[in-house]
């Protein structure tokens, strides 16, 4: 048997573990599923002859570096900055690695041994990034196989609730990692390129310079900026291009709604507050307006946001129930991202029944024999349930794919690596088809940068 073994057994790995425990029998595999909860990893065997749940914690260097050392190779779901610990074991025992993660520096910096010892050490092989990055190059290659030459790529993905789960006037429920909403953007200014200029928006500004993008059968969207989108250019290839744009898909008003939070300040993360662990959510509120003797809180947020109360706005900020003087924080020195995180998580967390949605965008413009042209590429999958979520499957089936194509032989160029040579993307997208994650084509004119397009 090959020993596949996958550490961290969180919500986005559920589609992953099945795709290798229904190809376990005929590819001859043998799962380990490692975590610090015994009982998340046992929630996946069930007792399948060809899976084994165990206890792993990645600070214990002996139990992981066993684990390690035992398997062929290693699937590491944890968050990215534990990964490193993972790939050093990996580099010693010669065991190829595979993550969904960004390329850290210091994953990168091992790039040369992993090189010598023949590993493939595959990142960013999930949805955003992964799967963006195999559908972008799969359009980038073709346009320029064909004699075309790139002059606009914009990308954009977002992790939404699905149109027959959309119960709240935010049009938005926890999808991910809600820390990872609370503070997205924050760290330095959005960075891209737009008709050969190089722009620039601050994080106070960020979720008022947004783009609208229409989905034939959805609707339409919005995307603000992700922090920098030029990161890419050297390995896409696209160096001369005039505009390179990436953002992070709503549903329309979000940012506008959201940027009240950012205004107040309360998605801050760099300090913390006093006493939260008794706070309640209105005294949370009251922490960032002035000090009246006889306004209410909901007076001089209104007054302090130059809202109405008949403004939708509004509306949406009730829906939350932050002015509740009896709900607490209950986290012991919690900064405002902290706090408000605790407070949106009792209403944006996915019900029961709930099914979620992710949609991806790309737009390429390009031109071809003195013809400028356009191809709008999307794709849009909707969850089962709260387990076989559409992010969990459009995550963990990327990486389920690529580890078993590594171990078989069929990606083995070696390194530390990112999805965009065709050894890698096509045979992989070519199977996500067969899970229904297909991406749409459309063709026009290509017109350039539409400022029509922009809000604010």
């Amino acid at each position: 048997m090959r020993e596949i073994l996958i550490i961290g057994a969180g919500r986005s790995a559920s589609s992953l573990i099945n795709y290798l425990l229904d190809k376990s029998a005929s590819e001859n595999l043998s799962i380990t599923i490692g975590d610090q909860s015994i009982q998340a990893a046992q929630k996946f065997t069930e007792g399948h002859p060809n899976a084994r749940a165990i206890l792993l914690d990645v600070f214990n260097e002996e139990d992981r570096r066993a684990a390690v050392e035992s398997a062929d190779l290693v699937i590491s779901m944890l968050p990215a900055r534990f990964h490193i610990e993972v790939a050093k074991d990996c580099l010693e025992f010669g065991k190829h690695m595979v993550t969904a993660s960004y390329v850290s520096d210091e994953m990168l910096s091992l790039d040369t041994k992993v090189k010598s010892k023949g590993l493939v050490f595959m990142n960013e092989i999930g949805l955003d990034p992964g799967i963006d990055h195999m559908s972008a190059m799969q359009v980038i290659d073709r346009i320029r196989d064909g004699g075309g030459k790139m002059l606009l790529f914009e990308s954009f993905t977002g992790g939404l609730i699905a149109p027959e789960s959309d119960n709240n006037l935010w049009h938005y429920k926890f999808t991910w990692n809600p820390r990872n909403v609370v503070v997205a953007g924050q760290g330095g200014a959005a960075e891209f390129i737009q008709e050969g200029t190089y722009k620039y928006i601050p994080y106070h500004r960020l979720f008022r310079r947004t783009e609208f993008l229409d989905i034939e059968g959805y609707g339409r969207f919005e995307a603000y900026a992700n922090r920098n989108s030029l990161k890419y250019r050297e390995a896409y290839g696209l160096e001369d291009v005039l505009t390179l744009y990436r953002g992070t898909i709503r549903r329309v008003g979000y940012s506008r709604a959201w940027n009240m939070f950012v205004q107040l300040g309360m998605t801050d993360d760099s300090y913390q507050l006093q006493n939260t662990e008794d706070m309640t959510y209105r005294e949370f509120v009251n922490c960032f307006l002035p000090y009246s003797p006889t306004d209410s809180v909901e007076l001089k947020m209104r007054h302090n946001l130059k809202i109405d109360q008949d403004d939708v706005m509004w509306d949406k900020l009730m829906e939350l129930d932050l002015f509740n003087n009896k709900k607490t924080i209950g986290i012991e020195n919690a900064t405002p991202a902290q706090a408000l995180q605790k407070i949106l998580m009792d209403k944006w967390t996915l019900d029961e029944n709930d099914k979620d949605m992710i949609v991806m965008y790309h737009k390429f413009g390009y031109e071809l024999n003195g013809k400028r042209k356009q191809i709008d590429s999307n794709m849009v999958i909707i969850g089962e349930d709260t387990v076989e979520t559409a992010m969990a499957k459009t995550v963990g089936l990327p990486v389920a794919i690529a580890a078993l194509k590594i171990l078989n032989g069929e990606i083995t160029t070696p390194g530390v690596q990112i999805p965009i040579a065709k050894e890698v993307y096509e045979p992989i997208l070519k199977e996500l088809e067969d899970y229904g994650i297909i991406f749409k084509e459309n063709f026009a004119d290509y017109l350039g940068y539409n400022p029509d397009n922009i809000i604010g």
